[in-house]
């Protein structure tokens, strides 16, 4: 691992990928945590090589150069729903899970991650959030954690999915407005906007500069729409615990996957993990939202990132058990998924093998659409001068092969 304070870096000799284009032969230089110069091809790059020669920063031990043989330079993924991974879930509150989750995601790409939690106790949903502040002061060898992702446990019971019935329950102010206390910490809370309370809670969430998301929820088009009115801009897991469209004596309703649809500027997420939707439906996604408005991720539980096997769903206390074979997680009853064992680039691998889409819009959706629609596009999920040094570099095969966090090389595979 190397200090970002002190190192200057140069990766060069790629496919430099970002914001939606492609520069062959392209890379960057990085110093000080930051991206300083892109270079767009071949020609850039000798020219900048040729003038770190006679100049301070081109001293070799300063400075560490990274050739990727023509392989992918992308931006770090930005993974705005995550349960955990590495044999660790963020329920379980403590500083180790919020490290070795972290630290699992971080070495398949992503440099930027909203820990996320599952319905539960106020007490579980505390030491959670406490964890997390301590996490938060670990200073390297972890993505960055801009903030978190409540999911829960305002939902719909009969879109609860694998979420624990014990725990989901109504919007209560007496006990949700203690939480905000910690709202420098929250980025996003998700809830159901047909239930009662939801709207109201909307809006206190929007004024404390809280993200509102829609999910697990069985809301029609009509409450959809005065949910959007009311500051709900993101729909959690599209398709995945919520309705479509159905019929009440006859009279067909649109829900809410055919609102999110209908609501151009409505984001959605999609776990495109190969598994939780088909080709056919990611394509229609592809087909109908804007890139810039679908966000990939993985919703990923402790068993991301190791074998098939039994494991459990939330925390080690109090969780669920879950099934993982075929590559995805299931319920014990195994009648549903339990969430996703994906790490990122699976996102991208299957976005352009089974979506058909280019790999620039994959990586788009995978970094600089969630860092926008999280606002924190400032600094992540792009290439560009000023911007933080988070980097991933990948294969044809979508195999990761570096990955810079903040200007430190976590990993590389080149010599």
């Amino acid at each position: 691992m190397s200090d970002a304070r002190s190192l200057a870096l140069l990766i060069h000799n790629g496919r430099l990928v970002t914001s939606g284009r492609q520069y062959p032969g392209g890379g960057l230089f990085a110093k000080g945590g930051r991206i300083v110069k892109i270079l767009r091809n071949d020609d850039e790059v000798a020219r900048f090589k040729s003038s770190l020669k006679h100049s301070e920063v081109g001293r070799r031990h300063e400075l560490r150069i990274i050739d990727v043989g023509g392989d992918y330079i992308a931006p770090g993924f930005v993974d705005i729903h995550c349960h955990g991974g590495g044999g660790y879930d963020f329920m379980d509150g403590t500083l180790e899970s919020v490290v070795g989750a972290g630290k699992t995601h971080l070495a398949h790409g992503t440099t930027c991650l909203f820990p996320t939690t599952l319905a539960s106790t106020t007490e579980s949903l505390d030491r959670a959030i406490r964890s997390f502040r301590e996490a938060k002061r670990v200073d390297e060898g972890l993505p960055d954690f801009p903030g978190l992702h409540l999911e829960g446990p305002y939902f719909s019971m009969a879109q609860r999915g694998a979420q624990d019935p014990r725990h989901i329950r109504n919007p209560d102010p007496a006990e949700y407005r203690p939480f905000f206390k910690y709202a420098k910490d929250i980025a996003r809370w998700t809830l159901a906007p047909e239930l009662p309370g939801a709207l109201e809670m909307a809006r206190e969430l929007k004024a404390r500069g809280i993200l509102p998301a829609i999910g697990h929820s069985d809301a029609d088009y009509e409450q959809v729409l005065e949910g959007w009115k009311n500051g709900f801009a993101l729909v959690t897991h599209l398709y995945s615990g919520m309705s479509i469209v159905h019929r009440i004596k006859g009279w067909r309703h649109a829900g809410v996957v055919e609102s999110a649809y209908l609501i151009d500027d409505m984001a959605v997420e999609v776990i495109a993990d190969g598994c939780h939707l088909p080709a056919s439906l990611l394509r229609l996604v592809c087909k109908i939202k804007r890139p810039e408005k679908i966000c990939l991720v993985t919703d990923a539980m402790r068993a991301a990132g190791l074998p098939e096997g039994e494991y459990l769903l939330g925390s080690k206390e109090d969780g669920q058990k879950a099934i993982v074979r075929d590559g995805v997680a299931w319920t014990a009853s195994a009648d549903a998924f339990a969430g996703s064992v994906a790490t990122a680039e699976r996102l991208v691998r299957t976005m352009v093998q089974q979506a058909g889409v280019s790999v620039e819009k994959a990586l788009q959706m995978a970094s600089a659409s969630p860092a926008k629609v999280m606002g924190v596009h400032a600094r992540k999920g792009s290439l560009a001068a000023g911007k933080d040094a988070d980097v991933v570099c990948l294969d044809e095969t979508f195999t990761v092969k570096a990955v810079v966090a903040r200007g430190r090389v976590e990993s590389c595979a080149y010599r």
